[in-house]
């Protein structure tokens, strides 16, 4: 396969690196392309060394593949054809195209078959904090149908980016020494504080996050179900958490729900209270799947379950989900050919 990443030097062009090296995925050529500032950059990859290509408008994507993009939505939506036009499939981390009707918007574990209708060349990956939760989500629809969710996220500052981790990192240590703490990639001082937005705010008083959280999972999950959010920044580096509560058509019992969570493609359950084994987001960035625990009845609902669940926004949510995406595409060819 010929690959490229575009937005390489980012946290989760970094991260696409990691995760295609250790998922052993066949690669014949890799291209990595950035903008002005990222252009030159080397990184080494299975024991080569690659030069950041400039991103362009030109025939530098002919030949190529699948291309992994990253680098916003804005230049998503300026590159898009330049990427695609010699039949790249480009799979996009970004914003730009998840509610487009002729671009799947696909979470392997959930909706895989989306992928193989792609009008475009172009394939959407969801938002980070809609990836974690439609995984979860899936193992109870197989029970019975979601009607409606509320969730509470808490999310870690690599949700902004490889400088958001660095500007938290920065203002402890400021606070420490007595200074006062930069604040530049988020609107508040970040470090021992929670911040209750995440992204811009619209006109329903929900900010795009949320919205996000709303629109994807009904797209993804092909359902009715009605999502409402509180998305909150936390001061935690790395690995989002969320805390869910969901409604079913008939009632689902712990044990029930505990089953199909064990179950559950790209699951781990981890609910041990009386040994006070729960996810926490310390020990579980760098894993690929949604950790979930704190599973109990709704005390409101009988229809109700509420559970707490952890995973690395920028592997599963972002990285690994955008590489899973990759390799579903490239059995069904494989197969195909067979």
């Amino acid at each position: 396969m010929v690959i490229a990443i575009v937005g390489a030097s980012g946290a989760v062009g970094q991260e696409l690196l990691k995760v295609l090296d250790q998922r052993n995925f066949p690669i014949s050529t890799l291209r990595l392309f950035g903008s002005q500032r990222s252009e030159g950059k080397k990184y080494m990859f299975r024991g080569c060394e690659y030069t950041v290509e400039r991103l362009e408008h030109n025939d530098a994507f002919k030949g190529v593949d699948i291309a992994f993009v990253s680098a916003g939505a804005s230049v998503s939506r300026e590159y898009a054809e330049t990427i695609t036009k010699h039949g790249a499939v480009m799979i996009d981390n970004s914003s730009a195209f998840r509610m487009d009707e002729d671009v799947p918007l696909v979470v392997p574990e959930v909706n895989a078959s989306d992928a193989l209708n792609h009008p475009r060349n172009i394939i959407a990956n969801p938002n980070c904090t809609t990836i974690q939760m439609v995984v979860t989500l899936q193992a109870i629809e197989q029970l019975s149908h979601i009607r409606r969710v509320h969730v509470a996220t808490y999310q870690a500052a690599s949700g902004a980016g490889a400088q958001a981790m660095a500007e938290l990192e920065n203002q402890y240590r400021q606070l420490i020494n007595g200074e006062k703490p930069t604040a530049e990639k988020f609107p508040y001082q970040l470090a021992y504080n929670l911040i209750p937005q995440v992204d811009v705010f619209t006109e329903s008083g929900y900010t795009k996050e949320e919205m996000k959280m709303y629109n994807e999972t009904r797209k993804i999950m092909h359902s009715d179900i009605r999502v409402s959010a509180t998305c909150v920044r936390v001061p935690s580096l790395r690995a989002h958490s969320e805390s869910i509560w969901l409604e079913t058509e008939r009632p689902v019992s712990v044990a029930e729900a505990k089953e199909a969570f064990a179950k559950a493609k790209g699951c781990v359950l981890m609910d041990e209270p009386d040994d006070k084994k729960y996810p926490m987001p310390l020990f579980l960035s760098g894993k690929d799947e949604v950790y979930i625990g704190r599973v109990r009845a709704d005390l409101a609902d009988e229809n109700g379950l509420s559970f707490w669940c952890v995973g690395d926004q920028i592997r599963k949510g972002a990285a690994l989900n955008a590489v899973q995406t990759a390799e579903f595409l490239m059995a069904k060819g494989e197969r195909a050919k067979g």
